[in-house]
């Protein structure tokens, strides 16, 4: 699927003169609301009837919601499943580095959500939840409420604007307007893309947030593929990585020897670079590495949780009392301290591990996590009790265009004899053509395990 502008003008066209047919339809109702369509729907209503059969509800289509409903209907065909999304089409993160410098077509990673729910027997509503009401165990929505036996949250990251703004919405909306982060599936990377593709050179500046983060080595990835693009199109633009690290990781000597070796003109690496202030306005950024203007930024604040954690009143708590960030989950089972009957899932899980901390928060490990839960909830379904699962992690990172080579890293995961998750990296730093070839081919096997 291709962007075409004569066809979004007139599409756009189309809808602005549907909206003032709507305006001037309703100007002569003398003030008194007319009664809304029924599928318009509202939050005080009951969206969906609950019926005999158990009922898990899933908030969130991203990689770990869309495999939780599809094998919760393999593995549990009594049950009633509804996933519940607000974005009508399924948009992959991972992948859009590549597609960000057209080394893959859209169509390649996006899907229709309604025609896989149809394909897979569950039940898809695209819908935005406002509530989650653990004690009455039901989820209210823009279209009305519904009640649930189970739920699976994965609500995916929010951007924590208030570390960097405090509760100025105005620069934090302009932040998030003028320089997206595009690490959220929304249309912040259609616009990423338009500003790339129309940059004509200059200081092209990226904020790495600060651990835990969304897919660690993934903005390591895009300055790579930002860079090749400059050089492949002889574009005079410069790429400074700002990151709070004191270091390249994971894949350190792997990401360096590409700075090094492809980029040296291109990319100009910055540790420590705590961010202090941001001015979208005036093109600047104060850090502890020293201040800088630029004409483009990637601004990646600092992640959380999404919303909807916070919503449904999830996120932990630090020794000193004060919100986490993340989910408060039992490591091993996935739910919920406290409340067994909601699973949290994804890159919004918290601390699991002493060893190290949080899973990757990452593509793969969410859809293990959606195989994983799917199995505990059809277990306790069937009346029986689930045994222990973990997932895996997988990612593969381009850093050269021409040729295509690639760099990855592998995390495999074991509980310990004292009941402790273990972590062990393995980590490609050897950049190489079938690196890219793998990467590809995992894709199309995980979007067939999610769609297919």
């Amino acid at each position: 699927m291709s962007l075409d502008r004569r066809h979004f003008l007139t599409a756009a066209g189309a809808s602005a003169a549907t909206l003032l047919t709507g305006c001037a339809s309703g100007a002569g109702t003398g003030g008194k609301a007319a009664a809304l369509p029924f599928f318009i729907g509202q939050p005080a209503q009951t969206l969906l009837a609950k019926g005999k059969a158990p009922r898990v509800v899933v908030c969130g289509g991203g990689w770990g919601g869309l495999t939780t409903a599809k094998y919760l209907r393999q593995l549990a065909p009594s049950a009633e499943v509804v996933l519940l999304e607000r974005n009508p089409v399924f948009f992959s993160c991972p992948i859009s580095n590549k597609w960000l410098v057209d080394m893959v077509d859209t169509s390649f990673i996006t899907h229709d959500y309604l025609r896989v729910s149809e394909r897979h027997g569950y039940r898809f509503i695209q819908t935005e939840v406002l509530e989650v009401d653990r004690s009455a165990k039901r989820v209210v929505t823009t279209l009305g409420s519904l009640d649930y036996d189970y739920l699976v949250l994965a609500p995916g990251i929010r951007y924590n604007y208030e570390a960097w703004f405090g509760n100025d919405r105005r620069i934090a909306d302009a932040t998030r307007a003028r320089f997206p982060a595009a690490y959220i599936t929304n249309n912040e990377h259609f616009a990423l893309k338009q500003a790339l593709h129309n940059f004509k050179g200059g200081d092209w500046v990226m904020t790495l947030p600060p651990p835990p983060q969304r897919c660690p080595p993934s903005p390591y990835e895009r300055a790579c593929m930002v860079a090749w693009y400059f050089k492949h199109n002889k574009i005079k633009g410069k790429v400074t990585i700002l990151d709070h690290k004191d270091g390249v990781r994971p894949i350190g000597p792997g990401f360096r020897a590409a700075f090094n070796e492809l980029y040296k003109d291109y990319i100009t690496y910055v540790p420590n670079a705590h961010v202090q202030s941001i001015d979208p306005f005036k093109k600047e950024i104060k850090t502890d590495a020293g201040d800088m203007n630029f004409d483009h930024a990637v601004l990646m604040a600092p992640h959380q949780a999404g919303d909807l954690a916070w919503k449904a009143d999830t996120i932990g708590r630090t020794g000193e009392g004060k919100p986490s960030g993340w989910a408060d989950v039992d490591p091993l089972m996935l739910h919920l301290k406290g409340d067994p009957n909601v699973y949290v899932i994804g890159d919004a899980v918290g601390f699991v591990s002493p060893q190290f901390a949080f899973y990757p928060k990452s593509a793969h490990v969410a859809n293990k996590h959606g195989h994983i839960v799917a199995g505990y909830i059809a277990e306790r379904i069937a009346g029986r009790s689930p045994k222990t699962n973990l997932p895996d992690n997988l990612c593969y990172m381009m850093v050269n265009g021409d040729p295509r080579e690639a760099i990855s890293v592998q995390f495999d995961y074991k509980v310990n004899d004292k009941g402790v998750i273990e972590q062990t990296q393995i980590d490609i730093n050897q950049r190489s053509g079938d690196l890219v070839k793998e990467n590809f081919r995992w894709a199309g096997l995980k979007f067939e395990d999610m769609f297919g």
